[in-house]
């Protein structure tokens, strides 16, 4: 799923081609009565009740033939390479978003990045904010996409990822967030690296050498997997 807001407004527009599975009821705040709903009609249908807003809803995947429009701030929740890729080129080169927030996760861990995708909004600078596809090439070569998971049972739905760690992530990337809006920058870190199994948080600083140093191991580690 991803979520952007246009300038000059809270005009959300909220993107998702799935729909609510028997798994998700596991995981997430959804229902059994929702299955088979879409997820982004679901969730923008519950926001706007509750606080009287009017976020959109988009049941479909982004791609060609559903771009993202000029934005303030896109986040991306994906659980493919590809889907990640994809937005990256979206929110690239022509266009005009500000700032890119990924979240990704595995069985137990995940980490949340902030940043300033260079595009005609973000030019090149040493202290523009890096994305997470910058940092990590890794995350977004689709040819380590794994096509074999199992559709995901309850029971596998646990096995494979902590029934928290979600939510954990989410309030981390929030909080993150809520000090971006509310002194309209960020001090030291634009993102961190979390693990519910240990019970720790890895902060990403920002670091233009530290930066330099995530590339350079990322390059590493995909010549490693040809």
């Amino acid at each position: 799923m991803i979520a952007f807001g246009h300038p000059g407004g809270l005009d959300v527009t909220l993107i998702d081609g799935d729909v609510v599975s028997p798994s998700n009821c596991v995981r997430q705040p959804f229902s059994q009565n929702e299955i088979g709903i879409a997820k982004c009609v679901v969730l923008a249908s519950r926001i706007n009740l509750f606080w009287n807003l009017s976020w959109k809803a988009v049941p479909e995947n982004v791609g060609r033939s559903r771009g993202i429009g000029p934005s303030d701030l896109v986040i991306g929740c994906v659980d493919t390479r590809a889907a990640r890729a994809t937005i990256e080129r979206l929110v690239s080169g022509d266009s005009a978003v500000s700032y890119l927030l990924d979240l990704g996760n595995g069985a137990d861990g995940g980490q949340f990045v902030l940043g300033q995708p260079l595009n005609a909004r973000n030019r090149h600078s040493v202290s523009r904010l890096r994305t997470a596809s910058e940092l990590f090439p890794e995350i977004t070569d689709e040819s380590l996409d794994d096509d074999n998971l199992p559709s995901c049972s309850a029971v596998e739905a646990l096995e494979r990822q902590h029934a928290f760690l979600n939510q954990v992530l989410a309030s981390h990337a929030l909080a993150m967030l809520a000090r971006l809006f509310r002194y309209g920058g960020l001090d030291e870190h634009h993102g961190a690296f979390v693990s519910v199994a240990r019970q720790r948080v890895q902060p990403l600083a920002i670091d233009p050498i530290a930066w330099r140093r995530l590339r350079q191991r990322g390059r590493m580690r995909l010549q490693q997997t040809v």
